[in-house]
């Protein structure tokens, strides 16, 4: 299959190669030189000159015209996305909404649906909280001098080994 598509490709290649050389022996004339005075060779270069200025013309103009139809294409562009319209997004606002009221505007009125979160959350006293961490306001010194040296160290391994803890 490659094979058959590089052979079709070659063949293109053939083809328009002379096409290419049969359009240029029908528009331009071989050139004769030999044996032209030097007037006719004067004569002969202004009137390459004048064909050259021609096709310059045209390719000017041709190329203005694209030149043109680019800008307006870009223009109609333009014109359609300001037709089409660019949404701007507003700045969104915070709303305070319950989840009751969240709730019934999603599902809709018919729908008795109550969800209070606060119910589900766990109750805490203050109270119970001091109870549990009584805090010793003491000398820290006192604390120190206790248990330098061996002895204090002695007392943190006993209540250690204690099951009571102290």
């Amino acid at each position: 299959m490659l094979a058959k598509a590089k052979e079709e490709w070659d063949q293109e290649i053939v083809d328009k190669q002379s096409e290419k050389e049969r359009y240029l022996s029908e528009r331009i004339t071989p050139l004769r030189t030999s044996g032209l005075s030097l007037s006719q060779l004067q004569d002969l270069c202004r009137e390459l000159h004048e064909k050259v200025e021609i096709v310059d013309e045209e390719r000017y103009d041709i190329e203005a015209k694209c030149n043109h139809n680019t800008r307006e294409i870009k223009d109609l562009k333009i014109k359609v996305l300001d037709l089409r319209g660019k949404f701007k997004r507003p700045p969104l606002r915070r709303v305070r909404v319950s989840a009751d009221a969240m709730l019934r505007a999603l599902l809709g009125s018919k729908h008795k649906v109550s969800m209070d979160l606060r119910a589900n959350l766990k109750s805490v006293k203050k109270e119970d909280t001091e109870k549990e961490r009584p805090v010793e306001v003491g000398d820290w010194r006192k604390n120190v001098e206790a248990m330098s040296g061996m002895e204090g160290r002695k007392k943190m391994f006993d209540a250690a080994k204690s099951p009571t803890g102290q």
